[in-house]
């Protein structure tokens, strides 16, 4: 199977979305309308939910019951990962790794795996995003390193905002 269709197979197994576990699960309307749980789902991804903002990156990253759309899911991973949410941060890298949705950038890759794993709180997610980072680090030459690593001391968690 090609690169670019296991990818978000992988992902999906190893960073799962958190949804109530007491919802249905979210629906599209027949037009592609979204209802349901997703309506509030991005109602609270817009008021800067970081989990909800991940969430949201992850059906839009999977094409679960909406539209398949990597800028989107960019667009929500992005949000969430800026308020320090390492799933998201984790994410950003994988799709910054493979280009997805996006130039393929190996500093930024690194940057994102990085931060993953510094802010994961779960060993088995952080030993994925640290063999992710140190994959992506072979593939750079030592002033991307260097660069990224930068990147990644100097960054700053930011609050609620997209």
């Amino acid at each position: 199977m090609p690169t670019r269709m296991t990818l978000p197979l992988i992902l999906g197994l190893l960073v799962l979305p958190v949804f109530p576990q007491n919802e249905p699960p979210p629906i599209t309307g027949a037009t592609g309308e979204v209802s349901g749980s997703i309506a509030d789902l991005m109602s609270k991804a817009e008021q800067g939910d970081a989990d909800a903002q991940f969430n949201l990156g992850f059906m839009y990253f999977l094409g679960e019951a909406i539209p398949l759309d990597y800028k989107e899911a960019f667009r929500w991973y992005r949000a969430s990962a800026v308020q320090g949410k390492s799933s998201a941060q984790g994410s950003l890298g994988a799709m910054y790794r493979a280009g997805l949705g996006l130039p393929q950038d190996y500093i930024q890759a690194h940057m994102w795996y990085n931060l993953a794993v510094a802010n994961s709180e779960l060993d088995q997610e952080r030993n994925i995003w640290a063999k992710n980072r140190d994959a992506t680090a072979k593939k750079m030459t030592s002033e991307q390193l260097a660069e990224a690593q930068r990147l990644a001391r100097e960054w700053k968690p930011k609050t609620g905002s997209q």
